[in-house]
């Protein structure tokens, strides 16, 4: 099956894998990639990377919005064949190391469980290694403040409540939001369409979260780029304060 590469703008690239996004920003040959989708999708991030005229090895950096299995599946797997630098807000580094895990555990499963989507989502979730053991062993904290020197020239925004370190990546010259999980535009377990927060089970802190939503309506742009769900043309300021009025 051909991975699901999509070019969103001048080299920006949205990858849709088994039910999370990762992205490619690119710089002739070079590549950013941010997240790395499930563990089971190493497959798929790999031909991603061909597709766009890449390849492992030229991959500048794996910039990490949250160190959730379902975005950290491959980081390690990349530091560890290619040397390629994880990056992750100083926050998330720990997180990412595996010191403590901030995911929705089994119980918080079972307690939705008569959500609609909910079982399917977790058993695929499972099949794909979300349960699996998949730590950074040398996570590094972002090189720089403002705009990073890598292709794309990224921008973190940290977007704490998901997780304590979460982080979006604004690409201010061409509009471009990637939001991770801190605003998306749909879900498995979600019945709603269009900008939203995740459902409450995925959150660390759901009121930190909600918050975060207005560091992102600060943001000039107007193509969302989230973790889940199809990428979202329109106002930034707009997608989060309609998933803001969707949460309150």
């Amino acid at each position: 099956m051909q991975t699901d590469v999509r070019q969103i703008a001048d080299g920006t690239y949205l990858v849709h894998g088994s039910n999370t996004n990762w992205v490619i920003l690119t710089d002739g040959d070079a590549v950013t990639l941010v997240d790395t989708g499930y563990p089971g999708d190493r497959e798929q991030v790999l031909a991603s990377l061909a597709q766009v005229g890449s390849s492992p090895e030229a991959v500048a950096a794996v910039l990490i919005t949250h160190a959730h299995n379902d975005h950290l599946g491959s980081a390690e797997y990349l530091r560890a064949a290619y040397g390629t630098p994880v990056y992750l807000h100083d926050a998330e580094v720990p997180h990412a190391r595996r010191e403590f895990l901030h995911q929705v555990t089994v119980g918080d499963v079972v307690r939705n469980g008569w959500r609609p989507g909910v079982l399917p989502w977790a058993l695929h979730a499972i099949r794909s290694g979300g349960k699996a053991h998949v730590p950074v062993t040398e996570p590094e904290t972002f090189p720089s403040e403002g705009a990073l020197d890598l292709p794309g020239r990224p921008v973190p925004v940290h977007t704490p409540g998901h997780t304590d370190g979460h982080t979006a990546f604004h690409l201010p010259d061409t509009g471009v939001l990637v939001s991770g999980d801190a605003l998306v535009s749909g879900h498995p377990t979600s019945r709603v369409k269009g900008p939203q927060l995740l459902p409450d089970m995925f959150h660390h802190e759901r009121a930190r979260a909600v918050a975060s939503l207005d560091v992102l309506a600060a943001l000039e742009g107007d193509l969302l780029l989230p973790g889940h769900g199809p990428a979202h043309r329109g106002p930034v300021r707009e997608a989060a304060l309609q998933a803001r009025e969707r949460a309150l």
